[in-house]
């Protein structure tokens, strides 16, 4: 299968470095450009044929939604935003999937999954869980930038509601995003969700018992609900 030729559009760079970043990992894709606005998408269309566009939404002037009208059915589209009430809008156009800002390399893979599987030839073998391992961090949103949190330097992971506090032993981020949706980014393999609202490194435990799990002098309550499978997954290390 030769490469797949996509282009990403989005006028904040720092979304375009960390997509660029995402599509450098995966070898079946070939970045052709990187966008800053749909003036620039345009002249790419009228240049090359483009198998896949990582479109943002909310862009000046031309908006990410015209230029997916101008788009060629040929074409697919992965949109990216940080704003869900345009999602409606972007299944309407029939987009392969919808991004929300900030973007986890695991989701990322699993939008480009979702590409492969609209083409007939067979997709290519992309294991989540190994890629999360192999690239060890993810991106998220603090004090409004986008921060790099390797996996190795987490401690545990504490829930205040909508928002999270991810623990290290430098500092403590807080990002506006639930404990279940990081669950799903972070290696099943490293991390393990001990209570509603704690994800804890197994890497970093220092000790535990029936109750709570001691990291870094902090004791984290084990809950009832997940108490069985705790303990399980602790005695087989």
């Amino acid at each position: 299968m030769s490469k797949i030729n996509c282009v990403i559009v989005d006028d904040e760079p720092v979304a375009r470095e960390i997509l660029t970043s995402f599509v450098a990992k995966i070898p079946k894709l070939k970045l052709v450009k990187s966008c800053k606005n749909a003036m620039e998408a345009f002249e790419i269309l009228n240049q090359q044929k483009v198998d896949l566009f990582f479109l943002d939404i909310n862009m000046p002037d031309v908006s990410g939604l015209s230029l997916a009208k101008s788009i060629n059915k040929n074409s697919k589209i992965i949109f990216t935003t940080a704003y869900r009430e345009y999602a409606v809008d972007g299944f309407d156009l029939q987009a392969v999937d919808y991004l929300l800002k900030p973007i986890a390399f695991d989701r990322f893979l699993q939008a480009v999954n979702k590409f492969f599987e609209t083409k007939i030839v067979t997709k290519p073998s992309l294991d989540i869980e190994e890629t999360l391992v192999k690239n060890n961090y993810i991106f998220v949103r603090s004090d409004r930038k986008m921060v790099k949190v390797v996996f190795d330097e987490i401690l545990y992971v504490e829930s205040l509601s909508d928002y999270i506090k991810i623990y290290t032993k430098e500092n403590v981020l807080v990002t506006r995003e639930t404990i279940s949706n990081l669950e799903m980014k972070l290696p099943s393999l490293q991390f393990l969700r001990i209570h509603r609202s704690y994800i804890i490194n197994i890497d970093k435990t220092d000790s535990y018992t029936n109750e709570f799990i001691e990291i870094n002098k902090n004791a984290i309550p084990i809950s009832r609900t997940y108490k069985e499978n705790v303990l399980k997954k602790l005695t087989e290390i």
